[in-house]
């Protein structure tokens, strides 16, 4: 039998200057588009970046209610042009679902 461990929120202190660190740029595809329409906003975010340090960052840069972050990692492809091997650059991705009635518009800047 396993025992159900009480999940404890992890509270990070982050600064100013890391929090806009944190935050790259938004990701404006079709398909982050598609998921605003479900409270979701995507950004591009350091690959060392972990998930409370993300909702950390958001929360206090838009003040906002951050629900959950989800992460992509997309490892940087090798790739050829005329014989010459290059390497496209890896990074992450963060899939940020807000609070209800909660909003970033990531066409104005912060």
């Amino acid at each position: 039998m396993s025992r159900a461990r009480a999940i404890r929120p992890i509270a990070v202190k982050l600064t100013t200057e890391r929090m806009y660190d944190m935050i790259r740029f938004p990701v404006v595809t079709e398909k982050s588009t598609a998921g605003s329409a479900h409270g979701q906003v995507t950004f591009r975010v350091p690959v060392d970046a972990s998930k409370p340090e993300i909702k950390a960052a958001i929360e206090g840069v838009f003040k906002v209610k951050v629900l959950a972050v989800n992460t992509l990692r997309q490892q940087g492809k090798l790739k050829r042009f005329k014989g010459i091997f290059g390497r496209r650059v890896e990074y992450k991705k963060a899939m940020v679902t807000l609070a209800e009635g909660q909003t970033i518009d990531v066409t104005t800047g912060v």
